[in-house]
């Protein structure tokens, strides 16, 4: 049997919603003498105290009731700019996405508050407040993992992109200012040996997995480059002589998987690229955003140093990456040459952690060389990059969106009155440079 407080919560009245509207034209009727708080209170339906309240002045008219915001309103509208910036140069955000950077400006606001993120009230909140702007809608058709034939629409996208922001600032004939970076691994594993048959019956090699290295390399269009950036996988190899043995002027780093992550990449971005990169403005950085995530304080900084980041299309780095198009094919042959060992793959190589960076020192010189330099300029060539040419890609590589099968996943869309230009995942207003 329902309690009393039940059945009373039942036949309780809802209270009547009001607007912002209505309490401001009832302010006005106050304030001019031609009603009472209590007769402009029932004539505009809103509540007499918080009217009353207003003509007092103990709450600022239009501001808003209820619970303080997370973050701020001036950096709720960042936060919204941040979101277009993002879309204009290939970067759709996901709702998760766009939280992660709003836990990112809270955490900032409130550096002794134990916080790990934003959750569900404040993004259905933030959602309301910005309907105006922001709407969800299902991601573009897209095909999982690196096939053999990509989307045409997102190679077309992407150059439209590419070909917008080039013209809008002057970088046709530019070429020490356009720069690709991108990251290949390296498998290292053990040595192998050769034993007698009847020694190699009782032969078992020593436990321990395998270590993963993997360089991410950054090249202009003119062929120069910034020094690589070598993340080991778990930690550093022990003691420094990696540091000594390795390229001149490399950086270092370690994440688990021995993969650049979100934090390696700013980490690159903020204390490696912007330090060796020319002093020539604006720069446009090329590379695979999906893969590592930019945060808020790369793309601030880039925006304050006039650096352009301009993303990839998912799973279209074999056709459009001007590294993978050539370099890193040579730099494993020769180092694998380096090694003596001919049965070795692209990715496994039989060099131990330590020994990592001074064989890669003599690999990455290869790069240097006029033959190195002349194989990067080939790599833009033929990914359309520069010279700015959409026709280099072949239509062997292509394939209509009409001939795939949709995966739909759910994705922020912003508008405005501007007009519309759509990039990936997100909808985005305004001009495109």
């Amino acid at each position: 049997m329902p309690s009393r407080n039940h059945l009373d919560k039942i036949g309780r009245k809802k209270k009547k919603k009001w607007t912002e509207d209505a309490m401001e034209r009832a302010l006005i009727e106050v304030k001019s003498g031609r009603c009472t708080v209590r007769q402009a209170a029932k004539e505009f339906g809103v509540p007499k105290s918080s009217l009353g309240d207003r003509v007092s002045g103990r709450v600022t008219p239009g501001s808003r009731s209820g619970p303080a915001q997370l973050i701020t309103s001036a950096d709720e509208e960042l936060l919204v700019e941040f979101s277009l910036y993002m879309s204009r140069h290939g970067f759709p955000l996901t709702k998760q996405q766009l939280v992660s950077f709003a836990s990112s400006i809270y955490k900032r606001q409130h550096r002794r508050v134990a916080f790990s993120k934003l959750g569900q009230t404040w993004w259905l909140n933030f959602r309301k407040r910005q309907e105006k702007n922001i709407t969800i809608q299902p991601a573009d058709n897209v095909v999982r993992g690196r096939t053999v034939s990509v989307r045409k629409e997102a190679v077309d996208q992407f150059f439209h992109l590419l070909r917008t922001v080039v013209d809008a600032h002057k970088l046709r004939d530019k070429p020490h200012q356009i720069f690709n970076c991108n990251e290949t691994g390296f498998q290292l594993g053990r040595k192998r040996v050769t034993l007698p048959k009847s020694a190699s019956l009782g032969y078992k090699p020593a436990p321990g997995s395998r270590d993963h290295v993997s360089v991410l390399a950054c090249f202009n269009a003119a062929g120069e480059d910034i020094p690589p950036f070598i993340i080991y996988s778990k930690a550093y190899p022990g003691g420094v002589c990696y540091k000594t043995q390795g390229p001149p002027n490399a950086l270092y780093g370690w994440s688990d998987s021995g993969c650049v992550n979100s934090d390696l990449f700013k980490k690159w971005f903020l204390k490696h690229f912007l330090v060796r990169a020319p002093k020539e403005r604006p720069l446009l950085l090329i590379f695979d955003g999906h893969r590592s995530p930019v945060n808020l304080e790369v793309v601030e900084s880039a925006r304050k140093e006039d650096v352009i980041l301009l993303c990839l299309p998912p799973h279209c780095s074999h056709i459009l990456q001007p590294l993978d198009a050539g370099l890193f094919v040579v730099l494993k042959q020769h180092f694998a040459s380096l090694l003596g060992d001919d049965h070795t793959t692209d990715t496994h190589f039989a060099v131990s952690k330590k020994e990592f960076s001074g064989v890669f020192k003599g690999t990455y010189q290869v790069a240097k060389e006029e033959e190195g330099v002349r194989i990067v300029k080939e790599g833009f060539r033929k990914c359309g990059i520069y010279p700015l040419n959409h026709f280099t890609i072949s239509d062997g590589h292509l394939i209509s969106a009409h001939s795939i099968g949709p995966v739909a996943a759910p994705s922020l869309s912003l508008s405005s009155s501007q007009g519309v230009h759509t990039v990936g995942d997100l909808t985005a207003a305004g001009p495109s440079s």
